[in-house]
């Protein structure tokens, strides 16, 4: 098992305010975005980012939790906490990428879904629990990105993929481990020990088999535009390259499947987790 201290310090990483975020990804690896606003049952949540792009030549819907740099985006994208509206209007991208058969990329960096009580009153638990349904029905290729955080249902609401990805340093788990720790030892002085407890890095879940790949991530990978560093923007463009090249031969294969067979395949793969033997 991971140290305590290294554990938490991946989850120190994933939260690193410098840390590349979806936006960034899409200006560094996409193409032609074209941003969808709305659920079309109550608002626009600015905390999803949905719309349609070009990687490469391949047209593909790209929906990811944002985060803010400073205090007023943060607000604005209520860090990256999505409402219900914020999942409704993913899967409304989702089903018209499968209507017009564009491939999905997902990118989960969130600590969670909000849990105020507007987002409750509005059915949170059931706008989570419909797109983990749909999601799993879709006809068209999925590939999940973990960006930075994956907190428990508000990640795995779009987190439904014939491929799972992690960037290096980011983490996926069902509760942070401050909440962990505050609730088996009542001590979030315990937060390293619970961190290291959840499993929840990279290389720990795909030791499980719970994802499909690991992006490495150069040590100096943040945004350049924060740093103005040339070491720091060599290394954000490596990254971001590698990362384009996993998606783009990550569709390639799941293109050469026909729609049931990686489907059937998904459903499998996420009816296995939590098996032990």
């Amino acid at each position: 098992m991971m140290e305590n201290k290294d554990a938490l310090a991946r989850v120190q990483l994933a939260r690193h305010p410098e840390r590349p975020y979806t936006m960034d990804l899409l200006a560094a690896i996409f193409s032609e975005f074209v941003e969808v606003h709305g659920d079309r049952r109550y608002a626009d949540d600015a905390a999803l980012i949905c719309g349609f792009a070009k990687l490469d030549e391949r047209e593909v819907a790209v929906i990811g939790q944002q985060k803010g740099r400073d205090t007023n985006q943060r607000r604005h994208r209520n860090f990256a906490m999505p409402k219900p509206e914020g999942y409704r209007k993913a899967l409304r991208v989702m089903k018209l990428a499968e209507k017009f058969k564009r491939p999905i990329i997902t990118f989960i960096d969130t600590p969670g879904a909000y849990p105020g009580i507007d987002a409750e009153e509005r059915g949170q638990a059931e706008a989570i629990a419909y797109n983990l349904r749909e999601m799993s029905n879709l006809n068209v290729p999925i590939i999940v990105v973990v960006l930075g955080e994956g907190g428990s249902g508000g990640a795995l609401a779009i987190g439904i993929g014939d491929l799972v990805v992690m960037l290096e340093n980011a983490v996926y788990s069902v509760i942070s481990p401050e909440g962990c720790a505050a609730i088996l030892w009542k001590d979030a002085a315990q937060s390293g020990r619970a961190a290291a407890s959840l499993r929840l890095t990279a290389e720990d879940l795909i030791g499980f088999g719970l994802i499909d790949d690991v992006i490495k991530e150069l040590p100096e990978w943040k945004m350049p535009a924060a740093l103005e560093d040339l070491k720091t923007q060599n290394s954000f463009n490596a990254t971001a390259d590698a990362l384009k090249s996993a998606l783009s031969n990550g569709l390639t294969r799941l293109a050469e499947m026909n729609d049931r067979d990686r489907q059937s395949a998904r459903y499998d793969k996420f009816r296995k987790m939590g098996e032990w033997i």
